[in-house]
């Protein structure tokens, strides 16, 4: 029998995970062969890794017993239940989804939009998904020749400088491109002998073009971002704030 054709709603899907094992092997068959749609699906997977890994403490916390649902409907439940208690129910249903889809989005409803501040969210979400990566946190290597400022270059434009943090002990491990709402950017990734990776943020700013550090803290994630000539940086990992407002004081003095 003559398999269907890959449409959109399969690439989708592969990406979802929805797919079964059979139809999973022919869209990753098709990607094999197609760089364009492989490249689109890989954007797509590292966008979707980026929000579980933000979302994915948020989501685990249990539910408030005031807003559970069992609570609410017992609460509102009457003495005597009449014609009136099917249609009682359903409203409370509906005020518990409205509440408990708002407790779980909690803290994350409103994020930074623009500027410095959005910068070191972005760089944040791009060390939770990728730190921990022991396979392949970096695309291109440090040990690739030109390839990771060929990479860099091309990704922010002119000629890009690696910040070089040796002498405070961190060694560069490489490199990727990372989407963001605004743009690509570029991520630099560091470790020491001790396993702590640092991620530093590079990408073009349309607000904030030029910025003071100022410093980050989103759960165990510190970090220091700034702005000079259009371009913004931003330095995260989970260390002190103090020891990484050093290093990015080291980068400033470097770009």
């Amino acid at each position: 029998m003559t398999k269907r054709p890959i449409n959109e709603d399969d690439l989708q899907a592969f990406v979802d995970g929805a797919l079964d094992v059979e139809r999973h092997q022919d869209v990753a068959a098709f990607l094999e062969t197609n760089k364009d749609a492989a490249k689109r699906i890989s954007s797509y997977q590292r966008d979707a890794a980026a929000l579980r890994s933000a979302l994915g403490q948020i989501a685990v916390e249990p539910i408030p017993s005031r807003l559970n649902l069992a609570n609410i409907i017992e609460k509102q439940r009457p003495a005597k239940q009449g014609r009136f208690a099917p249609m009682a129910a359903a409203a409370v249903l509906l005020l518990a989804i409205g509440a408990s889809g708002g407790w779980l989005l909690k803290g994350y409803s409103m994020p930074p939009t623009e500027g410095v501040a959005a910068l070191a969210q972005e760089a944040s979400a791009s060390y939770s998904t990728f730190a921990a990566d022991r396979l392949r946190p970096v695309e291109v290597r440090a040990d690739s020749g030109d390839d990771l400022r060929i990479l860099a270059s091309a990704t922010i434009g002119g000629t890009a400088t690696i910040p070089d943090l040796s002498k405070a002990g961190y060694r560069l491990m490489g490199g990727r491109v990372v989407p963001t709402p605004h743009g690509s950017g570029l991520m630099l990734m560091y470790d020491d002998d001790k396993g702590n990776r640092l991620v530093m943020l590079t990408r073009r700013m349309q607000v904030d073009q030029d910025k003071p550090m100022v410093p980050s803290d989103q759960r165990d994630i510190r970090g220091w971002s700034w702005a000079r000539n259009g371009l913004g940086y931003s330095l995260v990992g989970a260390i002190s704030s103090e020891h990484l407002h050093t290093l990015a004081d080291e980068i400033r003095s470097q770009i």
